[in-house]
């Protein structure tokens, strides 16, 4: 966990550890129009692994299922109501469990997106 902003160094180091090598050829990663997003170690990383990088319409909060996963994880933090740093991060980790692999699918739906039944979540 990064205590902090995520700048282009931090991003383009997830990308290299942690989102590449979970990237199987022909995967289509969908991000949206941050400037750490599109630097180009990013591109040139998800591309290396054989992979398609996109980028959403400026401003679509309704495209980004990040955007409907993190209302619904931010109503979550509301009802906990955590009054410290060290008790909201332990709430973050508690309740980020309780979306559901089914739930991510209906999530990325919402977003408009199709379903891929060659993989499982």
């Amino acid at each position: 966990m990064l205590d902090g902003p995520i700048n282009r160094d931090a991003f383009e180091t997830y990308v290299a550890r942690v989102l590449v090598p979970e990237l199987a050829p022909g995967d289509i990663v969908v991000m949206d129009n941050l400037g750490s997003h599109k630097g180009p170690a990013v591109r040139a990383a998800i591309e290396a692994a054989v992979a398609r990088l996109l980028f959403l319409p400026p401003y679509s909060p309704d495209f980004n299922p990040v955007e409907i996963a993190f209302s619904k994880l931010k109503a979550l933090l509301r009802t906990a109501a955590e009054r410290t740093v060290g008790g909201l991060w332990t709430a973050i980790g508690r309740l980020i469990n309780t979306i559901t692999p089914d739930e991510c699918t209906n999530i990325f739906a919402a977003a408009g997106y199709e379903p891929d039944s060659t993989k499982t979540l």
